[in-house]
């Protein structure tokens, strides 16, 4: 099993946008079917090192979060929006098994 944690620094870091962002990753549980598992979080501390929202995705292996990453949803529904809001991102992708 891989995962696959990405956090996001939006540019709007508003309780309205930072919620509207979150929406937008929890929408592909049902609509990306290569998810086994996926969480999306929300941070409340807003340190001067905090990030926004945070997502983190389970998948089945290396090749599922290939094609994850051009999952049609994915791609044309929450990239488009992200990278319409998001300052900046840092990602980690790692063997869970």
């Amino acid at each position: 099993m891989i995962k696959h944690i990405v956090c996001f620094k939006l540019e709007d870091n508003s309780p309205e946008a930072c919620q509207k962002a979150a929406e937008v990753l929890m929408s592909m549980k049902g609509n990306v079917e290569l998810i086994r598992d996926i969480e999306v979080g929300v941070d409340f501390l807003h340190s001067q090192r905090s990030y926004d929202v945070i997502l983190q995705v389970t998948l089945d292996d290396a090749k599922a979060l290939e094609e994850y990453q051009q999952d049609k949803y994915h791609c044309d529904v929450v990239k488009k929006y992200m990278h319409s809001v998001v300052e900046t991102s840092v990602a980690i992708d790692y063997d869970i098994n």
